[in-house]
């Protein structure tokens, strides 16, 4: 572990796993551990070993060598003994001890409203419970945190008996007892308050549990660090149960790049924003587009205005270099852009347009008329290259399309057939080709690559791999304008083109072009006047 002087302790595989819609597989979760020893936590909570059966196979494979931490420490999660169980008879404790997980983490209940009306036994047998386990635990070797749970809840009507919970933790030999904000409804003053005074009533080592269910759960992490706490636990991408955990990338954000603290080791927190979205594509979750620090549009810039400034200097208009968590500053082109924007996303591209101001007036003109008819080049990198490199003069003439009939055949079976012809034109040769796909766009896709093959044999590489279409806002009905984006790669990487039209061939039908043109552009493709082809 980089520092036992602080804390962050991720239970993404535990609390986390609660989330709707998540459902880890052993492998999964023995993946999602590496991704978050890479980033140099100090502790991964892999579940409730006993309880939860795929979290005993965990811990099993896991103490088997299939898991080799090099910054985290693993810690099994589970709870105190049963009232009027003794805590050597108890299978959950045993079950703990044979996750062979050198730290445990025991939740205690710390509201006596839920220790007399859930748990059903008096607040002294709770305190036996805690105490009792914490020492069992500590006399078998193990290293013991304790979470209160509904601390703050319990604190509102009863600030002494969860202080109560804390010292008998810490008289048994626990080492830190962590607040636990479990329903999620504290705000960061009312945490600061709670937190310095149980600071000033309690010798033991203090940790924050936040839940999200009032937005404020990074915010009250921070809080509480801010108070005397030196344990954080967290969550990768926010995870977890109803509006989600602490985020894990906002709460290191804040900590190292607000605060100032070294909680991780050299270098780690740098891979924020893969190990986010690798974790995410694990979790089968697109992941958030806008999450602070991590999120592709964290560091997005859309206004002209914005992009003016950060064209003098990027800090104007970034509280962060994005580039600490393994980010980058994007320049978006909307209706909105100016000359700036041009300018910036342009040399994002690998375009200089410093040089050419007539230009970025022209590409401007295009821009704006454009999107005020339904077109949208945020997310089609690609197809404002071509559009900047045609006013430049700088796009050769690959092909030039003469026509295309798409035919469609439905039987009376539900059997469908369709048909799509292509006419194009690539240097002084003509080509005329037929083709059949699952639908309309397939079709097409394979009818131009049968045309254009033979002659740019680069397009074998090329797949499409996304294809999404939208009704243009303020249009409704079938006779609606369709916007098309299609995500094209060729193993090594990937770019994204549109079309906008009333009908949604034709849209498809631009985008598709795009697609082709810029992967052609990209590989240096040229008409080199090749072999005539066998009629």
């Amino acid at each position: 572990m980089f520092s036992d002087d602080f804390h962050v302790f991720d239970t993404t595989l535990r609390d986390g796993a609660q989330r709707e819609g998540i459902s880890y597989s052993v492998t999964d979760k023995l993946a999602v551990a590496r991704l978050l020893d890479s980033l140099g936590v100090g502790f991964i909570e892999g579940g409730w070993p006993g309880a939860v059966p795929k979290d005993t196979e965990f811990f099993a494979r896991a103490a088997a060598g299939e898991l080799s931490l090099r910054h985290a420490t693993l810690v099994a999660f589970g709870a105190t003994r049963k009232a009027g169980v003794a805590v050597a008879d108890d299978p959950q404790v045993a079950a703990l001890l044979a996750s062979r997980a050198p730290v445990i983490t025991l939740v205690a209940k710390s509201d006596v409203w839920h220790v007399e009306r859930a748990l059903r036994t008096s607040p002294q047998e709770n305190l036996a419970m805690v105490s009792d386990t914490v020492g069992y635990l500590v006399a078998a070797g193990r290293r013991v945190f304790v979470d209160c749970e509904h601390f703050f809840d319990g604190y509102s009507h009863d600030p002494d008996y969860g202080v109560q919970v804390l010292d008998a933790a810490a008289s048994a030999g626990a080492d830190v007892g962590v607040l636990c904000d479990t329903n999620g409804g504290m705000l960061p003053m009312g945490i600061s308050q709670v937190v310095s005074a149980v600071a000033a009533r309690t010798g033991i080592r203090l940790g924050i549990h936040a839940q999200d269910d009032s937005g404020c759960a990074v915010a009250n992490t921070l809080a509480a660090v801010a108070a005397g706490a030196t344990h954080v636990q967290c969550t990768a991408n926010g995870y977890g149960e109803r509006a989600g955990n602490a985020n894990l990338f906002s709460v290191l954000g804040g900590l190292v790049f607000k605060m100032g603290l070294d909680v991780l080791p050299p270098g780690t927190i740098a891979e924020s924003v893969r190990v986010a979205h690798a974790i995410a594509e694990i979790a089968n979750l697109a992941p958030d587009p806008h999450a602070p620090y991590v999120g592709g549009s964290a560091f997005a810039h859309k206004a002209g205005l914005h992009a003016s400034a950060i064209k003098v200097g990027p800090e104007l208009y970034n509280h962060l270099d994005p580039t600490l968590v393994g980010n980058s500053q994007r320049i978006l082109i909307t209706e909105m852009a100016g000359r700036a924007s041009v300018e910036l996303k342009s040399a994002e591209l690998g375009v200089d347009l410093r040089t050419h101001p007539d230009v970025v007036g022209k590409v401007v003109d295009r821009i704006k008329a454009q999107e005020s008819a339904g077109w949208s080049y945020e997310a089609a990198d690609a197809s404002f290259e071509l559009l900047v490199r045609e006013e430049l003069h700088t796009v050769p003439v690959q092909f030039v399309l003469e026509s295309y009939r798409v035919i469609i055949d439905r039987g009376e079976d539900g059997s469908m057939i369709t048909e799509a012809t292509v006419k194009v034109r690539a240097g002084d040769r003509r080509m005329i080709t037929t083709a059949e796909g699952n639908g309309p766009i397939n079709a097409l896709d394979l009818a131009l690559r049968s045309a254009l093959e033979g002659i740019f044999p680069q397009l074998a590489d090329l797949e499409l791999s996304d294809y999404k279409v939208r009704i243009v806002p303020g249009k409704h009905g079938t006779d609606a304008t369709s916007r098309v984006l299609i995500e094209t790669s060729d193993k090594a990487s990937e770019w994204t083109t549109v079309g906008v039209h009333p009908n949604i061939v034709e849209a498809s039908w631009l985008a598709l072009a795009d697609a082709v043109r810029y992967g052609l552009l990209e590989r240096g493709a040229r008409l080199d006047r090749p072999e005539p082809l066998a009629s």
